[in-house]
């Protein structure tokens, strides 16, 4: 398969994470997003790789695109901090587990959407948020779920917790 989806909520109040993210060949869809993500910067969109530490990035190499413009240095900080080292660690892990065949990092990108919100406070609750989040896209992307025949499943018991009503 050329591309993979997950997605995941994981925490609650202003330091919630919901991550949605594309797993997939940098000669396809998703390799096409990831260098569209790093070649086209806008303000207060500043995407951005993962790494575990500078010098040392992540594969597969994954980009973090903000979901929510990024207002003031403390939102920045909290991206380019708590946020990044929570990707980069759960896609390293994921790829340790055996979530991501390792013999398969240089032929992927993820593309990863992050959310912080511009209330957000606790840096500590942003990273472990933001961990299980993403580690847990990428087990619903690599795995396939939902399936369709559990996305039907619970259609009618589902309630979105923001829908507004």
């Amino acid at each position: 398969m050329s591309m993979y989806v997950g997605e995941a909520l994981a925490g609650d109040g202003n330091e919630i994470a919901h991550i949605d993210l594309m797993v997939g060949s940098k000669e396809g869809p998703v390799g096409v997003a990831f260098a569209n993500a790093l070649a086209n910067q806008s303000a207060g969109h500043s995407n951005l790789l993962a790494v575990l530490a500078p010098n040392l990035a992540v594969k597969p190499a994954t980009v973090m695109i903000t979901k929510v413009t990024i207002e003031g240095m403390q939102q920045a900080v909290q991206m380019f901090g708590p946020a990044q080292a929570a990707v980069a660690r759960a896609v390293a892990d994921s790829v340790a587990e055996g979530v991501i065949a390792k013999d398969t990092c240089e032929d992927l990108v993820i593309v990863c959407g992050v959310f912080i919100h511009p209330a957000a406070e606790d840096n500590k609750k942003i990273f472990d948020y933001n961990y299980e989040a993403t580690k847990q896209a990428i087990a619903n992307a690599m795995s396939g779920t939902p399936s369709a025949d559990e996305m039907v499943a619970g259609k009618d018991a589902a309630e979105h917790p923001y829908k507004g009503f």
